[in-house]
C-alpha cells in the first residue's frame, strides 16, 4: 500500500520541446480538478460548445482583458479517469513559437489555483492514480530519450508492462515459497513435511531468472546509453581519419601536422541498435606545448570514463617504443583493441603475422581509414564486443534503479545457501525470502513512498 495520497492541486507545463523555428506546434498540458475551469477562463471558443470529454475545440487564448488574442489554438479535453494522469486533463495545442507558448503558460499561471508542474509530475500522478505502474512510467521516460530503434523497442516493451509482469511473476513464486514455509512454522503438526531440497531447487530456479535480468541489464545499458569508445595513439596516426570514416562525416580536422587534435571530439554512430560514441582524443606524447598538454590531460581523464579503447598506430611504420608507452598508460581494467592504420602505405612483405608477434596476445585489426580496407573487420569486432547477437533477442532490460534492487534481491536469496548448509530452522529461511520479496516489490512499485517517487520523477523532463 502507498504511504500517501495523490495531490489534488492543478498543475501546468509545456509538454513539447520549444526552440526558435524548430517546431510548428507546441503542447501545454494542464492536469487537476480545476484544469477545465481555468482553461475556460483564458480561451474564447466561438459559438456554443460543450466542453465534453475527449473532444477537440477550436478557439483563441486571450489576454487578461479578453480584448486581444495571444494565439490561435486547439483545445483537447480529457476528463478523469480516462486521461494520462487519471485526473481532468486539458491540452492546449498552439503555434510552436517561444513567445506565444510562454505567454499562454503565463496566462494559466496567473490563476492562483494552478502552479507550474515539477519535472515528471504528470507521470508521477499517473502512477499515484493507478494509470501506470512505476516501471511503465520509467519506460516512457526511456522512450523519450531513446537514441536508437532498439532502445525505443525496449522502452515500448516496458510501457506494455513486460518488466512489471516479469517481476511480479518472480515475486509471486517467492511468495508461494514463503507461504508454504510459514504454514509449516504455524501448523507444523497439521501439515505434511516440506522437502528442503525442493524449496532450495525452486529458489535456485528463481535466482537463475533474476541473474538473467541482471545480465540483460548490462546489454540494455549499452542499448540505452551507448558504448563509449576512446581513440588514442600518437599524433598523426589517423585517429581523426578513422573517426570520420566510421561516422561518414568530416567532423575532425585531418592534416599532416602532428598534434592537430587538441580538444576531445565526439561522433556517434548506431551499429545494429547500439549507439557508439567515439571520442577522438589528442595524441599522447611528451610535448612542451601548453595547449597540447591540456589536450593530453583531457585524454587521460576521458580514459577513466570509456568502455573500450582503440589504440591506433601507423602500420606503415610498424609498432615502436612510443606506441608501447601509450599502451602501458591505459588502465588495465579497460578493454583494448589495437588498430594498425595506413595499411595502404605498407609493404606487405612485412607480414601481419609479424605484427601480431610484436603485439603478442593483443587484439589487432589492420586497416586503412583512407581506403576503407579492413573497416568491416573493425565493425565486426565492435559488434561482437557489444554482444549484438544477444541484444537482438533482448526483450526487456532493467534500468539502473531496477538493477540495484534486482541485485539486492539476488543477494538476499544467496543467503539461503548458508541457511540450508547449516540446517537452520525454517524461521531463518523466511528472513531472506521476505527481504528478496520486498526488494522486488520496490522494483515493481508495489510499495511506494513519497521520497522514492520524488527521487525517480525528478529526473524526468518537465511536462512529462
Amino acid at each position: 500500500m502507498n504511504s500517501f495520497s495523490p495531490t489534488e492541486d492543478t498543475i501546468a507545463a509545456i509538454a513539447t520541446a520549444v526552440s526558435p523555428g524548430q517546431g510548428s506546434i507546441a503542447v501545454i498540458r494542464i492536469s487537476g480538478s480545476s484544469a477545465i475551469e481555468i482553461s475556460k477562463n483564458i480561451v474564447h471558443i466561438p459559438g456554443m460548445h460543450n466542453w465534453s470529454t475527449h473532444k477537440v475545440l477550436y478557439g483563441h487564448v486571450t489576454e487578461a482583458n479578453q480584448k486581444k488574442y495571444i494565439d490561435e489554438v486547439l483545445i483537447l479535453i480529457m476528463k478523469g479517469p480516462r486521461s494520462f494522469t487519471g485526473e481532468d486533463v486539458v491540452e492546449i495545442h498552439c503555434h510552436g513559437g517561444i513567445i506565444s507558448v510562454q505567454k499562454i503558460l503565463e496566462r494559466l499561471l496567473d490563476n492562483p489555483n494552478i502552479r507550474r508542474a515539477e519535472p515528471g509530475e504528470f507521470s508521477q500522478r499517473a502512477v499515484l492514480n493507478g494509470r501506470l505502474s512505476l516501471t511503465q512510467a520509467e519506460s516512457i521516460s526511456e522512450l523519450i530519450s531513446a537514441r536508437s530503434r532498439k532502445a525505443a523497442e525496449l522502452a515500448l516493451n516496458g510501457i506494455e508492462g513486460n518488466i512489471q509482469t516479469t517481476i511480479q511473476s518472480i515475486r509471486q513464486r517467492l511468495l508461494e515459497q514463503l507461504t508454504e514455509i510459514e504454514a509449516r512454522i504455524d501448523f507444523e503438526e497439521d501439515l505434511p513435511n516440506l522437502e528442503e531440497e525442493n524449496v532450495k531447487n525452486e529458489i535456485m530456479a528463481i535466482r537463475k531468472n533474476i541473474y538473467e535480468l541482471i545480465e540483460n541489464a548490462k546489454r540494455g545499458s549499452w542499448v540505452r546509453s551507448g558504448l563509449k569508445v576512446a581513440l588514442i595513439g600518437k599524433p598523426n596516426v589517423g585517429k581523426s581519419s578513422l573517426m570520420n570514416r566510421l561516422s561518414k562525416k568530416e567532423k575532425a580536422i585531418v592534416t599532416e601536422l602532428p598534434g592537430t587534435t587538441r580538444d576531445l571530439l565526439e561522433s556517434e554512430i548506431v551499429l545494429e541498435g547500439i549507439p557508439l560514441t567515439f571520442t577522438d582524443t589528442a595524441g599522447i606524447r611528451k610535448t612542451e606545448n601548453i595547449i597540447e598538454q591540456i589536450g593530453i590531460t583531457r585524454t587521460q581523464k576521458a580514459l577513466q570514463q570509456t568502455d573500450l579503447v582503440i589504440l591506433i598506430f601507423d602500420y606503415s611504420k610498424g609498432w615502436n617504443k612510443e606506441d608501447e608507452s601509450i599502451l602501458q598508460q591505459i588502465p588495465k581494467s579497460i578493454p583494448i583493441l589495437i588498430v594498425g592504420n595506413k595499411s595502404d602505405l605498407k609493404d606487405f612483405h612485412s607480414s601481419l603475422k609479424e605484427q601480431k608477434i610484436i603485439l603478442e596476445k593483443e587484439n589487432l585489426v589492420v586497416m586503412s581509414a583512407k581506403t576503407g580496407e579492413g573497416e568491416q573487420e573493425l565493425i565486426n569486432y565492435l559488434l561482437k564486443f557489444c554482444g549484438s547477437s544477444e541484444i537482438h533477442g533482448l526483450d526487456i532490460a532493467l534500468n539502473e534503479r531496477q538493477l540495484d534492487l534486482a541485485k539486492s534481491a539476488m543477494k538476499s536469496l544467496k543467503q539461503i545457501d548458508k541457511v540450508f548448509d547449516e540446517k537452520l530452522p525454517w524461521d531463518f529461511w523466511t528472513i531472506d525470502l521476505r527481504q528478496a520479496i520486498n526488494h522486488l516489490g520496490e522494483l515493481a512499485g508495489d510499495d511506494l513512498t513519497e521520497n522514492l517517487l520524488d527521487n525517480i520523477f525528478s529526473k524526468f523532463c518537465i511536462g512529462k
